[in-house]
């Protein structure tokens, strides 16, 4: 499970000490340049204050000079080579001098230029102790925090994560689900998760059951369905070879029998459909012109005395490897639904290199209905009586099963055109 739970609360955790760190040290950051540029600067400044205060009362009063302050006057009218080489270009104000070290305050006032100087190292000494430490320290906190959390998440998710591995074995087939019995869960597995382990294994119960159940109707339905076809065929056969059969009762008969080849074509359809996708039917080599010929065949009679006219269009020699069976369900269909829907005209079936191409001149189909003709039950006119609209759902589930591409164009009243591609 790479995108599981525990990798999420892992990643979420992670996320947030990121953002929780980039924000302290941007703050420490900061911090350290107000100590270095502002806090600093303010000291210097209520130090000029004061000693200007004093400078008022008495003239003679040295400049401040202390651990961490020096302090230069230059009276007003005198020179200023006695200050340092690098102080004398200084303008009033405030200056960080990177070179030398030292951050200046320069003062004027009548009486002269006052020049007060604090260590560069020592500024920084502060905004080490005041700065950098908290956030190391603020930052160990929330690493040790976030790190207890993260453990005390990962022990609550880890019965839903020993769950969902064990759920994600499961073979939809045939579901293991006595891993999940009430008796067998780890002591550990409470509360609601323990509830939710208790429902999924009954809900596997059921899906195995239901899976026995589908797979032995499919096996007896194969068997029990077929047999009473078989005797209809071999009945129909034997009275069809009686050579004074009346010509009605022989075209009844072929009815029957046609009939019969398409109740078989239909059961092998449904038991595919109902089968598990990694069965393969059996398959063969065919020649998809004689399958056409047959369904377009046993179509004339869905025409009855309608002017339609039912045709075969040739153009490529089309040998496919499937079972006959499902393609004979499936252009069936497209031909029933064709002849159904079709007053007037004509009903084509292209044979091309590469598909099979039914194609009406009948009522057509808004965009609408053609967006929802695939689905089960739908019908484009309603009122007419036949079909269920079922037809073109079942062709498009055995196409998608066959991995056959399935195309429909409609336009109302100019017709439909259907075409089944081989891919």
């Amino acid at each position: 499970m790479p995108h599981g739970l525990p990798r999420k609360i892992r990643l979420a955790f992670i996320l947030q000490t990121v953002l929780a760190s980039l924000a302290i040290v941007m703050g420490g950051y900061l911090v350290s340049l107000v100590i270095k540029h502002g806090l600093v600067r303010s000291v210097l400044q209520d130090e000029a204050t004061h000693y200007w205060q004093l400078y008022d009362a008495s003239p003679a009063q040295p400049p401040p000079n202390t651990a961490n302050i020096r302090g230069y006057l230059v009276p007003a009218g005198r020179s200023s080579l006695l200050l340092p080489d690098n102080l004398r270009p200084l303008t009033p104000g405030y200056h960080e001098l990177v070179a030398d070290n030292e951050l200046v305050l320069v003062d004027e006032r009548e009486a002269g230029r006052l020049y007060l100087v604090f260590l560069r190292s020592q500024a920084e000494r502060m905004a080490f102790w005041f700065g950098v430490v908290p956030v190391l320290v603020i930052l160990l906190a929330i690493y040790a925090v976030s790190w207890v959390t993260y453990r005390a998440s990962k022990r609550l998710v880890s019965p839903i994560n020993w769950l969902a591995r064990r759920v994600a074995r499961w073979d939809p087939r045939n579901p293991d689900v006595e891993e999940l019995a009430p008796a067998r869960l780890p002591a550990d597995l409470q509360g609601e998760t323990r509830q939710l382990a208790e429902a999924l294994h009954s809900l596997g119960v059921r899906v195995r059951d239901h899976v026995a159940r589908e797979r032995n109707f499919t096996r007896d339905a194969s068997h029990e369905l077929r047999t009473p076809l078989t005797v209809i065929r071999v009945a129909s056969d034997m009275a069809s070879a009686d050579p004074d059969l009346p010509p009605r009762l022989d075209r009844s008969l072929r009815r029957i029998q046609r009939a019969g080849r398409d109740m078989e074509a239909v059961i092998d359809a449904f038991l595919i459909l109902a089968r598990e996708a990694e069965i393969e039917p059996q398959s063969e080599v065919f020649d998809v012109a004689e399958l056409v010929e047959d369904e377009v065949e046993s179509a004339r009679e869905l025409i009855g005395t309608r002017p339609i006219e039912l045709k075969i269009r040739r153009s490529a020699d089309l040998q496919l490897y499937a079972p006959p069976r499902v393609l004979r369900v499936v252009l069936s269909n497209l031909l029933r639904n064709a002849c159904a829907y079709t007053d007037q005209g004509s009903v084509e079936v292209e044979i091309a290199v590469d598909r099979i191409v039914v194609r009406d001149t009948g009522i057509g189909m808004s965009a609408e209905a053609a967006e929802r003709a695939f689905e089960p039950f739908f019908r484009a006119e309603p009122s007419r009586p036949q079909g269920t609209g079922l037809g073109l759902s079942i062709v498009r589930r055995l196409c998608d099963r066959f991995g056959w591409r399935i195309e429909l164009h409609s336009e109302p009243g100019i017709g439909t055109s259907v075409a089944v591609v081989f891919v």
